[in-house]
């Protein structure tokens, strides 16, 4: 199989690549929304529509936005698209639009989103950006509901808001805040780790050797008289 095959570019965002598990994105959605199975589900299929429909056009004018400007024109466009979903959530959803409150309007800002934009939908043609947006999409999703479904169950004694009468002596009160969803994300994401044996996609050098301009940087060549020193 190609290395950027079609199936490939869909199912690396579902765990090998997985934005919350693996590459750590989006984390504070993924703590605020995840009290709740049926929040954390709305919000999985939200940026889901903003990343697909957003990654789609991004690719389409790939070629005619300056590079100068690409960052403020993919804001625009994306925040275009959550607006859309915003509207459509609150028209046809409302219990879902109250739940979710301000983090879906902050979906704009989700370095999930953008980071796929510049990534991948800026480099690569409509049909791969479309299935990279669906399999980050679902990849998001999927890690939401783990994590919701872990914390509501064990420390709501509810799924989806429906209760579950026989955990209700034995609740964990503590997962449902703010450091019991830290510990669950963290569990979640070892567990993730092992299953993929810790292979994880390299990070990408930020530091002066990484920089093609190191060579001229007055910065660079401080840091290697520091070295030598």
């Amino acid at each position: 199989m190609k290395k950027n095959s079609s199936l490939s570019v869909l199912t690396n965002g579902i765990l090998k690549e997985n934005p919350v598990l693996v590459l750590i994105l989006g984390t504070c959605p993924t703590l605020a929304t995840t009290t709740n199975v049926f929040g954390a589900f709305g919000m999985g299929i939200a940026a889901m529509l903003v990343l697909i429909c957003s990654n789609v056009l991004i690719s389409l004018l790939r070629n005619i936005i300056p590079d100068s400007v690409r960052i403020p024109c993919y804001i625009v466009i994306i925040a275009g698209f959550v607006t859309v979903v915003q509207m459509i959530v609150q028209a046809f959803f409302p219990e879902l639009y109250t739940m979710l409150g301000v983090y879906l309007a902050l979906i704009v800002v989700n370095c999930i989103i953008l980071g796929r934009a510049e990534m991948f939908a800026s480099k690569n043609n409509v049909g791969k950006s479309a299935l990279d947006g669906l399999g980050m999409g679902i990849g998001f999703t999927l890690a939401l509901c783990v994590i919701s479904t872990i914390r509501e169950v064990l420390g709501n004694a509810s799924f989806a808001g429906i209760p579950i009468p026989f955990l209700e002596n034995y609740k964990i009160a503590f997962l449902t805040k703010a450091p019991g969803g830290m510990v669950v994300y963290g569990l979640v994401i070892a567990l993730v780790y092992v299953v993929t044996s810790g292979k994880a996609p390299k990070k990408k050098d930020f530091s002066c050797a990484g920089c093609p301009n190191a060579a001229n940087c007055q910065s660079a060549d401080c840091t290697k008289e520091k070295e030598e020193i």
